[in-house]
């Protein structure tokens, strides 16, 4: 059963030549809770049927790979404004979170206008979507507007991959500055935390070490670090600060025995430092920071709004893409001419079953006699297996006597 989650796009071969006809009839038959539009199908030229049967083979692939790249546009466009919200009121009110729902709707639209209103945009009229023919012509061979809708999406993905490596990047390293100044002191950095009258500077033989201790071994480290090993400057060690976890101690060495004084604090578990004083350190770490934070925050941006034209292009290309499938399977299930009318709905969760019945009920007249009452091709009867051949997963395909296809919802 195709989902409640989806608009459903539908096709079958003119009744008395009216293109207005299956609109109507269908508008009688369904729910009045289900949305229902006008669905413009392209006079395409179809080619042989060999390369229908080709180009049908091939389309559930492009539609697969279509739909991922709208999925993970969406997925960018959440991760960016769930971002904005946190960085911003971390309030939980019921009223934040409606506004920030409000806001990602507000940036996952097509053409400027939420997806339903640019799939159906007169539920009760027969105007409906129409084909972009200014863009993927009207008569042109069905062949050539797949090639031009596959490039397209793959130039919108590639570049979509670039930018949001960019913004990774900058992100990440944001991250790690902020890192740095975060975590207990056997991690953030200890700019700003240790001063010059902490360590000894510019001497030819000594050199202060800082040493993150444990906060259950301070009593230890007091007791045992003028005798870990030899030339250790005594009474040396002060406590420069401390956290829930460590405590920061300097102690003061000759730099021969830096090395072997460092190995005796790993045996001991006491955490040595890497720490070179420096009186621009603080200064430049938070020009960096700056500099980063603006950095990511200008790549937020364009990312944002890049994203957002993406997502609007790639739909775009998505309900193209269906509804050049809606057509091809309609010639290969009903022939040339191509006269076929075609409308879209978005069935409600609650009566989506009752309106696909509705739907199998009202085109019950374009059953075949080969097929009976089953739901599924059988080729042009007698031996299926010498008529499929190699299109034998084409022609066993699942589908009900119209031809459908799902244009999944935009969930925000």
């Amino acid at each position: 059963m195709p989902s409640d989650a989806a608009y459903w796009l539908v096709s079958a071969p003119l009744k008395n030549g009216d293109d207005n006809d299956l609109f109507r009839s269908i508008k009688t038959v369904v729910t009045d809770n289900t949305l229902i539009g006008g669905l413009e199908l392209p006079s395409l030229k179809a080619g042989t049927l060999s390369s229908l049967l080709t180009l049908s083979d091939a389309l559930p692939k492009h539609d697969a790979y279509f739909t991922s790249v709208v999925a993970k546009l969406l997925d960018t466009i959440k991760s960016l404004a769930a971002g904005s919200a946190q960085s911003q009121s971390q309030s939980a009110s019921q009223s934040q979170s409606q506004s920030d729902k409000d806001k990602l709707e507000s940036y996952a639209r097509i053409n400027d206008l939420p997806p339903t209103q640019y799939l159906i945009p007169h539920s009760g009229a027969r105007q409906g979507w129409t084909w972009d023919a200014a863009r993927w012509g009207q008569d042109g061979k069905v062949i050539d507007v797949v090639e031009a809708l596959v490039k397209e999406m793959n130039s919108i993905d590639s570049i979509q991959k670039q930018k949001v490596q960019g913004y990774n990047l900058a992100k990440g390293s944001l991250a790690g500055m902020q890192r740095k100044k975060m975590g207990n002191l056997s991690t953030k950095s200890l700019v700003g935390i240790v001063s010059k009258e902490d360590v000894v500077v510019d001497s030819e033989y000594l050199e202060t070490l800082l040493v993150a201790v444990p906060n259950n071994l301070v009593r230890d480290w007091k007791e045992k670090y003028e005798r870990l090993t030899t030339m250790v400057v005594p009474r040396s060690s002060s406590e420069i600060t401390k956290d829930d976890e460590y405590t920061l101690f300097n102690v003061t060495v000759f730099k021969k025995v830096k090395d072997e004084y460092l190995h005796k604090c790993r045996e001991h578990k006491f955490l040595a430092r890497e720490f070179a004083f420096d009186d621009e350190a603080e200064q430049r770490q938070q020009q960096e920071m700056e500099e980063a934070s603006a950095e990511e925050k200008e790549l937020w941006t364009d990312l944002l709004r890049l994203s957002r034209t993406n997502f609007s292009e790639a739909y775009q290309l998505l309900v193209h893409l269906k509804v050049v499938r809606l057509y091809v399977e309609s010639v290969l299930r009903y022939g040339l001419p191509a006269d076929y009318s075609a409308i879209v709905l978005q069935p409600d969760s609650k009566t989506s079953l009752k309106t696909l019945k509705s739907l199998s009920s009202y085109f019950q007249f374009l059953a075949s006699k080969e097929r009976g009452t089953g739901k599924k091709a059988s080729g042009t009867g007698g031996n299926n297996d010498e008529v499929a051949g190699e299109w034998g997963a084409v022609m066993e395909q699942e589908y009900y006597d119209f031809v459908l296809f799902e244009v999944p919802k935009v969930v925000t």
